[in-house]
């Protein structure tokens, strides 16, 4: 058996299933399911008859770079969104079967395990970068996001030594589970560093299509990049998701962009590696990418969402609104874990503990008192649960 193994820790809803053991929840109520990150709104028609038309290319072995049609989509729905004057298809774009496992499967490329590996990730993050570093035999560092510095990643209190020793940095913007956006001055800083000791960052952006002012989209990696003159994108490789874009989790279709050279020896990991892209859902995920309505009217429902559920807690539960993604990153009046569970046994409503999302790290940890609390159900559902969340906080 691969040794490493035995450094994974069990994922958050281990935990959470673990937390939960022996506990029955209040019958009187309905349960509502506000801990994980999954889309319920409906598929797209569009999307949906894509993928039904096209299933006789189930009869063929897809190609591990993916149609050009859909890379030639995927450009230039990038070059559209963040205003790029010119992304290659073939050199600087690749499907790959939804985010995260292309995250997982980026650090087994990138790392060398011969020189002492470090692989920094935000503190709380997606367990994902933790599992990648750990596997491809790098040491992960925590950088904790912190309230007080406005969830930011401070590169600047990460020593030196561990610096030198870093090959990759992942960074998540629009953030899990913070919301928070990267700006201008966060990219030139880490660029500098990237410059300086040579790393590769990887941009998780699964959240970039959530968002609440339709006049200001969330910056991203690659338009930073352009913006601060980096047309190359050296070093620099994003990874997106038709997941919550377009409400198609179970489809498992992303992509990652960037960096040419980068991406040339990630196509030839995962040529080996054995996850080319369904050919119906390559085709679905181009009917994805070259629509934006139904995008705009996901954004609409969030935000309904949002706006009704932070007033129906207003004076009770002290909401931030998060620059994008659909989470509330909430403090809460007592540890995370017994509001959690209390919240589950009294009213059957789950919602995550922050402390599962992080790790202990230069003597905090920062998820402590926190809950992650994902509005992907119904607004008449996440109206129901600010209710209860009410009722189960004024018993304090």
């Amino acid at each position: 058996m691969n040794p490493d193994l035995a450094q994974l820790q069990p994922y958050p809803f281990q935990r959470l299933r673990a937390l939960f053991h022996g506990v029955t929840p209040a019958t009187d109520f309905t349960p509502i399911n506000l801990s994980i990150g999954e889309p319920k709104h409906a598929t797209p028609p569009l999307i949906r008859e894509a993928l039904i038309q096209h299933l006789a290319g189930l009869a063929s072995y897809p190609a591990t770079q993916g149609m050009d049609d859909l890379r030639l989509a995927i450009a230039h729905w990038l070059e559209q969104r963040y205003r790029l004057p010119h992304i290659n298809p073939q050199t600087q774009v690749l499907p790959v079967s939804g985010s995260r496992e292309a995250l997982f499967a980026f650090a087994q490329t990138i790392v060398d395990r011969a020189k002492q590996p470090v692989v920094i990730s935000p503190n709380p993050f997606y367990q994902i970068y933790e599992g990648a570093a750990l596997l491809a035999g790098a040491t992960p560092y925590y950088l904790n996001t912190l309230p007080s510095k406005g969830y930011r990643m401070d590169f600047a209190t990460v020593p030196e030594d561990i610096l030198r020793r870093t090959q990759l940095v992942y960074v998540c913007s629009p953030g899990n589970p913070t919301g928070h956006v990267m700006a201008l001055d966060d990219w030139r800083e880490l660029f500098a560093l990237s410059d300086r000791y040579g790393f590769v960052i990887a941009a998780d952006e699964c959240y970039s299509e959530i968002y609440f002012d339709e006049a200001h989209p969330p910056l991203g990696a690659l338009d930073a990049a352009q913006q601060l003159g980096r047309k190359d994108f050296v070093n620099l490789v994003i990874f997106s998701s038709l997941s919550k874009r377009s409400n198609v989790p179970g489809m498992r279709s992303g992509f990652v962009a960037g960096d040419a050279k980068i991406l040339e020896k990630f196509l030839l990991y995962r040529t080996y590696h054995g996850c080319a892209m369904n050919p119906a859902v390559q085709q679905a995920s181009q009917a994805a990418w070259q629509d934006e309505a139904h995008v705009i009217e996901n954004r609409r429902l969030y935000r309904s969402k949002f706006a009704a559920f932070k007033a129906e807690l207003a004076g009770t539960l002290n909401l931030e609104m998060p620059d994008a993604a659909f989470y509330y990153w909430a403090k809460t009046p007592i540890a995370d874990t017994e509001f959690a569970l209390g919240l589950h046994r009294d009213y059957n409503v789950t919602v995550l503990p922050g402390s599962f999302l992080a790790r202990e790290a230069h003597g905090i940890n920062p998820g402590a008192n926190f809950v992650r609390i994902a509005l992907v159900a119904s607004e008449a559902e996440c109206l129901d649960a600010a209710r209860r969340i009410k009722q189960f906080i004024q018993h304090f």
